[in-house]
C-alpha cells in the first residue's frame, strides 16, 4: 500500500513536468506566452499587491499559484477543432495568454496615475522584459520619489450654515496639514461631507458640490491645499442663480400598500381603492389591509417634522426588509409645491409578498453504512395575524435499515417521527415594557415547539422541547445576535429493550452510556454573537477581499432548577441528583469561541484559516455534561484525517462506542490554500489539527482526561486534498484527509504515519455541504 502511495505522487509528478513541456504549443511564432508579471516599487510604502489590480495583462492562471493547470488542459487539445475532444480540452483549459505591448503601455500609465493619486506626483513607471525562448517574464519597476506633503488646508465654504456644520464636526476630518496629499483621502473626505450633510436635512446635496484647488510651494514637496463647497445652482426662467443649500423637512408620511414593481412608479398610476388615517398617517390600499397599521408606523424610522435624515430612511428600509410579509420596499420623496417652503412629502411602497407556502423534501440516509430514506412535508405562513409573524409547522418521518445486530433482537429498523412548529414575531416582545422601548430594539421574537418520536431495536426515545428566544442583526449586517431566553429539553426512554441493558447498561456499569439512557431535563439559556467583517462583500459564496469572522456561544442550564431544590430543601435520588417531577436535570456551563480568517492572494487564490475551542462544565447536580451538549472531534469539519466522532478523547483509541468518543473540552486548528480550477470546481490543500479531552478521568475513557503537561502532545494532526462544486446557492465538497501525527501513540512509525503513510489505515473520505469554516 505504502509503494502504491509513492508511486501515485511519482505519477502526478512526473505528469505535470511532462505538461510543463507544452507550455508553447500554440504560441505563434514571433510571439511570446506571457509567463509571468511582478511589480517591483522602491518604496516600502507602496506595495506591489495594492498595484496589481491595475495590470491590465496577467498571465495564465495556476492552480494553488504554482501550476499553470488550465493552460495544460487547452494544450492538450489538438488542431482540428471539429472534433468534440479538442473542443472539451479548449472549453475546460484556458487559451495562452500572448504578450501584447499595447496593454502594457496601458497598465504603466494606469499603475503611474495610481501612485501619483497617493501623494507621489513625480513617480515613474518603466517596464522590463526578460525573454526565454518563447516565453516572457514582464517586470514593472516603479520609483515613487519624494511625496508630497499638505503645507496648509484652508475651506471655502461661502454657506455659512454648512460652515457651522463643516467646523463642527472636524474632529472626523480626513484632512490634516503635514499629510501625504493622497487623492483617495481626499475623495473619502468628499464622501464623509456629504453623508454628514444629508443626516442632517441636506436632501439635494451631493459630493460633485466638494472640490479643492491645490497649488504647490515653488522648488518644494508642499501643497497647499483649498476645499470648497459649491452653492447651490438653482435655475429660474433662464437663469441660474447660487443660493444657500437648503434644510428640507419631513412634512408628511404616507403609506401605499399594493405597489407593483412592474408598473410605473408614477403615483397616478398605482391602482388604490380605499384608504384609512392612523396617528396621522395616510394608508391607501387596494382590497383589503393586509397589514395592521400599527405594524406599519412602528417600523418607521422618519419623523413629520423633523430634518430628512438619510441614515432614517435607511433604517426603514432595514426594518420593513425584516418583514416577510413583504417582497419590496420603496421610498420616494416629492417636494412640497409652496413657495419659500422646503419640505418633502414621503410615499413609503410596500409590494406583498406570497403568504402561504407548502413545499415537500426527500432525502437518503446513511448512518455508518445503514441506508435509509426520510421525507418531510412543511407549512408556512408569512402574516399569520396580519403583522407579518412567521409560522411555520413541519412534519418528519424516516425509516432506516440497522445492521449489525446481534441476536435478541425483536425488529431491526429504525423509525423516527417528528413535528415542530415555529412563531416568529418581528418585533421584541417582553412584558411589562413600554411600547417605545421595545420599538426601539429591533429584535424578532421567536417561539418553537419540536417533538421527537424514535424507535429502535435497542430502545424507544422521545425527545420534546420547546424554546422562547430574541434575535437582532440582519443578514446585511456584520453583527447578529441572539438571546434564548427559555430552552426547555425532556428526553424521555418510554422502553429499553433487555438485551441492550443487560449488556451494555447494567453488566459493563459504563457511567456515561448509563447517564444518556436515562430520562433527563435540560432548562437552559443562552447567548450566542457572530461577527463577519465582509457585511454583504459576498458573491457566489467567494469573498472578493480580506475578511474574518468571529463566532462566540455560552450557554448556561439548570442554575435556577438547582436554586429552588436547595431552597425548598428537595431530596436526591439514588443517583445524587436532585429531581423534577421524578426527572433529574442537567447542570452545566458551555462556552464556544472560534475565529476565522481569510487572506485573498490574488483574483484565484486565497489562504483561510480559522482557530477554535471550546469547554462545557458539568457541576451542582451532574457529574456529567449531556451527550447532545459534549463535543467530538474528526469529521468534515474537523480533523479530516479521522472519520467522524472517531478522534479522542485525548489518546483514548476508542472502543467502538461513539458514547465514549466524546468529550468536555475541543481545540481545533485549521489552514486552507484554496484556488479556482475551472468552471464551477474549486480546490484546496489543507492542513488540520486538534482534538477533545475530558475534565474527569473517566474509566471507560483511559488517556482521555485534560492534562497541562500532556495535552499538547495529543493533539492529531492531518492533511489533504479538496475539491468542492460551486453551486452559487451552496456547494458540494469533497475532501480526502491523511493522518499526520496520531496522539493514539506515544511514539514510533505509529504516531507519525505522515513519515509512513499507508492508505487503508490512515485515510478518511469526506462529503459535506458549505465550506468547513
Amino acid at each position: 500500500m505504502k509503494r502504491g502511495f509513492y508511486c501515485a505522487l511519482l505519477f502526478a509528478a512526473v505528469a505535470f513536468l511532462v505538461a510543463s513541456c507544452s507550455t508553447t504549443k500554440y504560441v505563434p511564432d514571433g510571439a511570446y506566452l506571457l509567463d509571468d508579471v511582478q511589480i517591483r516599487t522602491d518604496n516600502k510604502q507602496v506595495k506591489p499587491s495594492s498595484l496589481s489590480m491595475y495590470v491590465r495583462q496577467n498571465p495564465n492562471a495556476k492552480w494553488f499559484s504554482l501550476i499553470k493547470t488550465q493552460l495544460y488542459v487547452y494544450n492538450w487539445s489538438g488542431p482540428d477543432s471539429t472534433k468534440w475532444i479538442n473542443r472539451l480540452f479548449r472549453k475546460m483549459g484556458d487559451e495562452p495568454v500572448i504578450y501584447n505591448s499595447e496593454e502594457t503601455r496601458r497598465s504603466e500609465e494606469e499603475i503611474r496615475k495610481a501612485v501619483q493619486n497617493m501623494g507621489y506626483m513625480g513617480a515613474t513607471v518603466v517596464s522590463e522584459r526578460e525573454v526565454r525562448k518563447k516565453k516572457m517574464k514582464l517586470i514593472y519597476r516603479v520609483t515613487t520619489g519624494q511625496p508630497y506633503l499638505v503645507n496648509k488646508l484652508v475651506y471655502d465654504i461661502p454657506d455659512e450654515k454648512i460652515r457651522e456644520y463643516v467646523a463642527s464636526d472636524s474632529t472626523r476630518t480626513l484632512l490634516k496639514e503635514g499629510m501625504v496629499f493622497d487623492v483617495n483621502k481626499l475623495d473619502a473626505e468628499r464622501q464623509r461631507i456629504t453623508n454628514m450633510l444629508l443626516r442632517n436635512g441636506y436632501y439635494k446635496f451631493n459630493k460633485d458640490y466638494i472640490s479643492y484647488t491645490a497649488d504647490t510651494v515653488k522648488n518644494t514637496y508642499q501643497v497647499d491645499l483649498t476645499l470648497h463647497i459649491a452653492l447651490f445652482k438653482q435655475h429660474y426662467e433662464g437663469t441660474d442663480t447660487l443660493i444657500p443649500h437648503r434644510q428640507y423637512y419631513i412634512d408628511k408620511v404616507s403609506f401605499i400598500t399594493d405597489y407593483n414593481v412592474l408598473e410605473s412608479s408614477a403615483l397616478s398610476s398605482i391602482e388604490i381603492n380605499d384608504s384609512l388615517h392612523y396617528n396621522g398617517f395616510p394608508i391607501y390600499y387596494k382590497d383589503n389591509l393586509y397589514l395592521r397599521p400599527k405594524v406599519l408606523t412602528n417600523n418607521l424610522r422618519m419623523v413629520p417634522g423633523s430634518l430628512y435624515d438619510e441614515q432614517d430612511v435607511q433604517r426603514t428600509y432595514s426594518s420593513f426588509g425584516r418583514l416577510q410579509a413583504l417582497k419590496y420596499t420603496n421610498i420616494r420623496f416629492f417636494e412640497v409645491q409652496q413657495p419659500d417652503t422646503a419640505k418633502l412629502n414621503a410615499y413609503v411602497m410596500l409590494t406583498k409578498s406570497k403568504h402561504n407556502s407548502v413545499s415537500f423534501e426527500l432525502e437518503g440516509t446513511n448512518s455508518a453504512g445503514d441506508l435509509g430514506a426520510a421525507a418531510s412535508v412543511s407549512y408556512q405562513n408569512r402574516n399569520l395575524f396580519k403583522g407579518s409573524e412567521a409560522f411555520m409547522i413541519k412534519l418528519r418521518g424516516a425509516y432506516e435499515a440497522v445492521s449489525g445486530l446481534q441476536s435478541g433482537y425483536s425488529y431491526n429498523d429504525y423509525t423516527e417521527l417528528g413535528a415542530e412548529a415555529t412563531i416568529n414575531f418581528p418585533r421584541f416582545m417582553f412584558p411589562f415594557l413600554s411600547t417605545d422601548f421595545k420599538r426601539k430594539i429591533r429584535a424578532t421574537t421567536e417561539f418553537g415547539l419540536q417533538y421527537n418520536y424514535q424507535i429502535r431495536p435497542e430502545f424507544t426515545r422521545i425527545v420534546a422541547s420547546g424554546n422562547w428566544s430574541y434575535k437582532w442583526g440582519l443578514q446585511r449586517q456584520r453583527a447578529q445576535h441572539r438571546i434564548d431566553l427559555v430552552d426547555i429539553n425532556y428526553l424521555y426512554m418510554p422502553t429499553i429493550s433487555e438485551e441492550f441493558k443487560n449488556k451494555y447498561l447494567d453488566n459493563q456499569e459504563n457511567y456515561i452510556l448509563k447517564y444518556n439512557y436515562e430520562d433527563r431535563l435540560i432548562l437552559r439559556t443562552g447567548y450566542s454573537f457572530t461577527y463577519n467583517s465582509a457585511g454583504q462583500a459576498l458573491a457566489n459564496n467567494t469573498i472578493i477581499g480580506n475578511s474574518y469572522s468571529v463566532r462566540f456561544n455560552f450557554e448556561s442550564a439548570g442554575n435556577l432548577l438547582y436554586a429552588i431544590s436547595k431552597l425548598g430543601g428537595m431530596k436526591k435520588n439514588d443517583n445524587g441528583e436532585y429531581v423534577l417531577l421524578n426527572i433529574p436535570y442537567a447542570q452545566y456551563i458551555k462556552g464556544d469561541l472560534d475565529f476565522a480568517k481569510n487572506i485573498v492572494i490574488d483574483s484565484r487564490n486565497s489562504i483561510a484559516f480559522h482557530i477554535g475551542g471550546g469547554i462545557a462544565i458539568p457541576y451542582g447536580n451532574a457529574r456529567l455534561v449531556p451527550f447532545e451538549k459534549r463535543y467530538f472531534s474528526g469529521g468534515a469539519n474537523s480533523v479530516r484525517g479521522w472519520s467522524v466522532r472517531d478522534l479522542g478523547p485525548g489518546s483514548f483509541p476508542g472502543d467502538g462506542n461513539f458514547l465514549n468518543q466524546s468529550g468536555d473540552i475541543k481545540l481545533d486548528a485549521s489552514i486552507e490554500y484554496r484556488t479556482r480550477l475551472f468552471w464551477k470546481f474549486r480546490g484546496a490543500v489543507f492542513v488540520d489539527a486538534g482534538n477533545i479531552w475530558t475534565l474527569r478521568d473517566y474509566e471507560d475513557q483511559p488517556g482521555g482526561k485534560f492534562e497541562l503537561n500532556k495535552f499538547y502532545k495529543q493533539i492529531a494532526v492531518a492533511y489533504g486534498l479538496g475539491l468542492r462544486l460551486d453551486l452559487d446557492f451552496f456547494v458540494l465538497r469533497f475532501d480526502g484527509g491523511m493522518k499526520a501525527i496520531n496522539p493514539v501513540y506515544e511514539s514510533g512509525r505509529e504516531r507519525y504515519p505522515i513519515i509512513h503513510p499507508d492508505f487503508g489505515r490512515d485515510f478518511a473520505f469526506h462529503f459535506a455541504v458549505g465550506y468547513p469554516f
